[in-house]
């Protein structure tokens, strides 16, 4: 099976097919079974081997040019929804660590987030990340935190707003990749989403970016983001959790003001 560019790319980037397996904390098969980065992988890709999400996947994110075009700080909440992606889908390698040492912050709310999440990136370790990460959103029969909107909403995984999620993606023209194991509405997919809308990707517009952010997201990834920032089995995740949370809030109170 052939492999597209975008994917070659990334595997020459990451130092190979074991390489690129390892930097995404996945099995080498997976990996070399691929044609293509499937579309719940592409962040994690692009943050592991620094190849651009218009590169890996254009079907999805468009070229550089269109980018170029979107608003800077549509572009900045863009990244922000990626970042947030890639912790909350797997576990950061040791070079997400050390580009995340690295983020600058200032006075705001998220300029401060940023500046927690690099001092716990500075000082962690990477495979009591990782062991953390299990702990959290995997565990012994289930983590400590369940992220899919089902679950919060309903108390059961699977349930209606599952649902509404596969509607709105249906509508959006974004098909379920066959590599996909977790249901649409995991908080990381959802944000993978935002980040594309907020580039304007998918054909779709401002009015039904407040939408899906207004459906999917604000009716309870705050509430998951305040659990993620006081759980037990948290500790550098417990950085992640605040930034989640002061995006969401700056989030939700911008798309009030829009609508």
């Amino acid at each position: 099976m052939a492999r597209d560019s975008g994917l070659n790319q990334a595997i020459e980037a990451a130092g190979g097919v074991g390489a690129l397996a390892r930097a995404l904390g996945i099995a080498q098969p997976s990996v070399s079974s691929w044609a293509r980065v499937p579309s719940d992988r592409v962040v994690a890709v692009e943050a592991a081997t620094g190849v651009s999400r218009s590169m890996l996947r254009p079907d999805l994110y468009g070229g550089p040019a269109d980018v170029a075009a979107v608003d800077p700080v549509d572009r900045a909440r863009a990244e922000e929804y990626a970042l947030l992606s890639h912790l909350l889908m797997t576990p950061p390698s040791a070079e997400t660590l050390g580009q995340l040492a690295r983020m600058r912050g200032d006075a705001t709310a998220i300029g401060m987030a940023h500046l927690d999440l690099a001092a716990a990136a500075a000082t962690a370790d990477v495979a009591a990340v990782q062991s953390e990460y299990f702990s959290l959103f995997i565990g012994l029969g289930r983590g400590e935190l369940l992220p899919y909107g089902s679950y919060y909403l309903t108390g059961f995984l699977h349930e209606r707003p599952l649902a509404r999620v596969r509607e709105d993606l249906q509508a959006l023209g974004i098909e379920r990749s066959e590599n996909i194991s977790e249901p649409e509405d995991h908080i990381g997919m959802l944000f993978e989403i935002m980040s594309g809308l907020a580039l304007r990707r998918f054909g779709a517009d401002e009015a039904a970016e407040r939408r899906f952010f207004e459906r999917h997201l604000k009716p309870w990834a705050t509430r998951f983001f305040i659990d993620l920032g006081s759980a037990k089995s948290g500790k550098f995740y417990r950085a992640v959790g605040q930034l989640g949370r002061a995006f969401m809030e700056i989030e939700a109170e911008a798309f009030s003001l829009a609508a």
